[in-house]
């Protein structure tokens, strides 16, 4: 029994022999390391009652109890193999990514944002409509409102008989417009079927050799297509009665619109200049009239160049002999009112009567009256009457027709282009503003003195707070 211990014992040694090297060539590898280690691991660290690199282990003796020497079995080692610090994630995405991510989530918030607004603005498009109408008739009624007053009217009068006067005006434009059409519609009827055989002897004779089979071919298709979607056609009918009714009552929406802002403007205008913040109102007050007038400069000039394009380009018509002269200058006219668009759209209507009513002679000759009271309007009238004011870029006026016309249609192409020029000028006094307030504030601040912005907004505040008493005095009354 005895050399088996003897064995075990001198294994046991060996065994602690070896781990002992080891954990001397760890230590040599890990350097400085190991002092940190020993402090995080103290159990592991050899005690005071140890020699060397061996540590007593608790209950590890042999031949405890049985009178032998106890013997003494190190620990195993503590350290662990070197891990490779890694980065957070954030410092591992390159730069840019960062900068596309961030500028990404926040152009999808203003996507929505805007996605809203469309879904607001689509569904209250009636009151939107409504009152830019009235917005835009009170600009051009309102210098006659002016004009009265300097004259010694009192503002009720003064509006009375601008809004009255404007409207029989317009009312009477208008049933002139339908009287003039129902009156030559059988003429207009008579010259188009006599249009369309025209062109279609000149397509079979012409030099596209046209067969009288293949036209008469391309008419029942026709035929039957309104025949297959008359469902269609009916609903369109029953969409237009719904437009009518909205029409009807957008226009006497926009009329009382344009009634109290003839009226009361400046009331209104100074109890809308409430809801905007104190530090802000200063730049928006001043804005607001300087908007004013770039918008009432650009109705009236709109106004006058339209009537010119009409009056010349429905006398180059009426001496054309083209039918329906008259309403066709009340078109132009009224389609002036959408730029660009509303020229090219204009003109080609009156081309086309000219066309199937006069043939191909006359429409050219239309055409070429058409182009050149264009030139003259984009080129003469324009700058002369308009002027640079509200002179807004082509590019941007296209585009701000097409996108007011792909939102609420006509109007919203009519309503587009003053919108961006009342908007250009806006911006354009804020930015103004903004830099002499911070070089106001710059010398005040050099100076010693309170600055400007401050002051007024403090002096606003005083203005804005309920009157405080003592007791149970009585509530402020509401303005």
């Amino acid at each position: 029994m005895a050399p088996r211990i003897d064995r075990a014992l001198e294994g046991v040694q060996r065994w602690a022999a070896r781990l002992a090297e080891r954990r001397a060539a760890a230590r040599a590898a890990d350097g400085d390391r190991e002092p940190a280690r020993d402090a995080e691991h103290p159990a592991a660290s050899p005690g005071p009652g140890a020699s060397g690199d061996a540590a007593e282990e608790p209950g590890a003796r042999a031949g405890e109890g049985g009178g032998a020497e106890p013997v003494r079995v190190p620990l195993p080692p503590t350290y662990a193999p070197a891990i490779a610090a890694r980065p957070e994630p954030p410092a591992v995405i390159p730069w840019g990514m960062r900068v596309a991510a961030e500028a990404g989530w926040r152009l999808l918030v203003l996507a929505g944002v805007v996605w809203v607004l469309m879904k607001i603005v689509s569904t209250i498009s009636l009151l939107i409509i409504a009152f830019s109408a009235g917005l835009l008739i009170t600009a051009l009624l309102q210098p006659t409102v002016a004009r009265l007053r300097r004259l010694g009217l009192g503002r009720g009068p003064s509006t009375l008989i601008t809004f009255v006067g404007g409207f029989v005006v317009m009312g009477l434009v208008g049933w002139f417009v339908v009287w003039q059409v129902m009156e030559n519609l059988p003429t207009l009827t008579d010259r188009v079927q006599d249009g369309i055989e025209e062109l279609k002897r000149w397509a079979i004779d012409g030099p596209f050799h046209v067969s009288e089979a293949q036209i008469n071919n391309i008419a029942q298709n026709v035929s039957d297509w309104l025949g297959d979607n008359s469902q269609e056609v009916t609903s369109a009918g029953l969409e237009g009665v719904t437009v009518v009714f909205e029409f009807l009552s957008g226009a006497l929406l926009a009329a009382f619109v344009t009634l109290f802002l003839l009226y009361d403007g400046p009331r209104i205008w100074a109890w809308t200049l409430k809801f905007v913040p104190a530090a802000a109102r200063g730049g928006v007050a001043g804005a607001g009239p300087r908007a004013w007038v770039t918008l009432t400069g650009y109705v009236r000039g709109t106004v006058i160049v339209a009537f010119i394009d009409a009056v010349f380009i429905g006398i180059g018509i009426y001496f054309l002999d083209v039918p329906m002269a008259v309403p066709l200058a009340v078109f132009i006219f009224l389609f002036a009112f959408v730029p660009i668009v509303g020229a090219v759209v204009s003109g080609a209507l009156a081309v086309l009567v000219a066309l199937v009513t006069n043939g191909v002679v006359t429409a050219l000759l239309v055409l070429a009256v058409v182009l050149a009271v264009q030139q003259l309007e984009g080129h003469v009238l324009q700058p002369f009457i308009l002027g640079r004011m509200v002179r807004v870029h082509p590019l941007a006026v296209v585009l701000a027709v097409t996108g007011g016309s792909l939102i609420a249609g006509i109007p919203g192409a009519v309503v587009a282009v003053p919108l961006v020029a009342v908007s250009n000028t806006a911006i354009g006094y804020l930015r103004r503003y903004a830099h002499e307030h911070a070089l106001a504030s710059a010398a005040a601040a050099s100076a010693g003195a309170e600055p400007p912005g401050e002051r007024a907004t403090r002096a606003e505040a005083r203005r804005e707070a309920p009157p405080t008493g003592h007791g149970d005095a009585d509530p402020p009354r509401l303005s």
